[in-house]
């Protein structure tokens, strides 16, 4: 007969401290965040002037994805291939023109961060005032079309007592104007 083999106590998965469970989280999403990041030293350029009009470039065009980012900024999948397709038709020698206009073609002129200004971004250009033209209108209409309150809502004995109210000398200011007129308890004298 085998003699038992003597194992150590297994510490349980749980017996962890909390911050170690954090630092580890902490340190998994920072790696996997650089992981997953694009950068643009990737890039290759013959010469600085080049890498400057690719930087340019990239920084007209908004990420169709993220779409308050530009495509320079943006680390969306679809922006790394946009970059990627820029820099393609960049190295076969085609101009900015020649890639923004292939974009525009494309993707339509939402593609550009700063969108001319013709017929079909009309809407894109003055929506927002037309809005606030709009909203600011509906409320002069409403507050000019507003009635004046009546006192027709108060019965004649309210009528009495605020008529009353007002006859009476105004009180003091300060600690002393609340008393029984006003729904204050009268102050004592001290």
């Amino acid at each position: 007969m085998a003699s038992p083999v003597h194992r150590a106590p297994r510490m349980p998965l749980l017996a962890v401290s909390p911050l170690s469970r954090t630092l580890c989280l902490v340190a998994m999403l920072t790696i996997g965040t650089a992981l997953g990041a694009y950068t643009l030293e990737e890039f290759r350029f013959d010469s600085p002037a080049q890498e400057d009009e690719f930087r340019q470039l990239i920084g007209k065009l908004r990420c169709l994805v993220c779409q308050n980012e530009s495509l320079a900024g943006s680390q969306a999948e679809l922006a790394q291939d946009l970059r990627n397709e820029v820099y393609r038709m960049m190295r076969a020698g085609r101009s900015q023109g020649e890639i923004l206009e292939f974009l525009v073609t494309r993707y339509g002129d939402f593609v550009l961060y700063d969108p001319p200004l013709k017929p079909s971004t009309y809407l894109l250009w003055f929506g927002p005032f037309v809005i606030i033209g709009i909203a600011t209108f509906v409320m002069i209409r409403a507050i000019l079309r507003r009635k004046p309150a009546s006192d027709e809502d108060l019965s004649e004995a309210e009528r009495k007592r605020l008529q009353a109210l007002l006859d009476t000398d105004p009180p003091a200011s300060g600690p002393a104007a609340t008393g029984p007129a006003l729904g204050g308890e009268p102050e004592q004298p001290r």
